[in-house]
């Protein structure tokens, strides 16, 4: 059984990315810059946006973050999204999710300009990854599909289960895998005998954000287990999966914390380069 190293992986990509950076940087005499719009967070959300900030900083890009109160109109919301699609010196935009119910997250999606969209969320984004153009996956499936590449874990052919559906993570995640031509079967709420359908998975993928969801008995010996939930249970970060069961039938398996969020925002940080270099590099 190996336990995979998301911070292992996410250090290699950033330090990667860092001396691409430095690279464009002494060539077109800028650098890559991310704008976060964080909208009536928690305060655990907005420590976690300032970390991600900071590590964005610390190789190169920089971090712009605009923090709107829990109030604010969505008209106002918009306004903002708008001035940062005009704004040349931006070059990805990322909104903080959840917003806040009085907010429609379908027109805040769309506002963002696909060009700037280092997170997918413009359905003009989507829809191309679904043609199999990944420039802008969303940055969670890009570390789901980056873990299991850097830990030589082969896609095709394989039988798939995500457990989640959310439109961030196991939608675009199911997209990504059937382009490497796996068999995917993606389990949700609704979903009958779960169990039955978890113990066919070669790789099963958790993320359904329910503590400690996949048990022992629902996973098949030897399967490479990936858990993307993040849970605070008794004031301690859990994910999806009983990693302390689990870990001892799976080949593979990510920890967490320490797993797919790492790799998470070294992802975030590659497609603001992309972004950067899709505006910016003109030859």
């Amino acid at each position: 059984m190996v336990v995979i190293d998301g911070k292992k992986i996410a250090s290699g990509i950033q330090e990667d990315t860092k001396k691409e950076i430095e690279e464009l940087k002494a060539k077109y005499h800028q650098s890559p810059c991310l704008a976060t719009v964080v909208t009536g967070a928690d305060d655990p959300t907005k420590v976690y946006v300032k970390k991600r900030g900071k590590m964005c900083e610390e190789i190169g890009i920089i971090s712009k973050m605009h923090s709107l109160p829990e109030d604010t109109k969505e008209k106002d919301v918009l306004e903002l999204i708008g001035k940062l699609n005009n704004d040349e010196k931006i070059h990805g935009i990322i909104v903080q999710l959840p917003l806040p119910k009085h907010i429609d997250k379908r027109k805040i999606s769309e506002a963002v300009s696909p060009e700037k969209d280092v997170d997918c969320l413009n359905p003009l984004n989507i829809g191309r990854l679904a043609s199999g153009d990944e420039t802008f996956a969303p940055c969670t499936p890009k570390a789901v599909i980056t873990i299991l590449g850097k830990s030589g874990i082969e896609i095709r052919g394989k039988e798939v289960v995500i457990v989640g559906r959310s439109r961030i993570v196991g939608r675009p995640l199911a997209l990504m895998l059937i382009n490497r031509d796996a068999t995917v079967t993606v389990c949700h709420t609704k979903t009958k005998n779960l169990e039955g359908h978890t113990k066919n998975a070669d790789i099963l993928i958790a993320a359904a954000g329910s503590p400690n969801l996949i048990k022992e008995n629902m996973v098949k010996e030897n399967a490479v287990v990936v858990d993307v939930g993040i849970n605070v249970v008794n004031n301690k970060i859990v994910g999806d999966v009983d990693f302390e069961n689990v870990k001892n039938k799976a080949s593979f398996i990510t920890p967490v914390p320490g797993g797919v969020g790492p790799v998470t925002v070294a992802m975030l940080m590659k497609s603001t380069v992309e972004a950067f270099k899709q505006q910016v590099v003109r030859e």
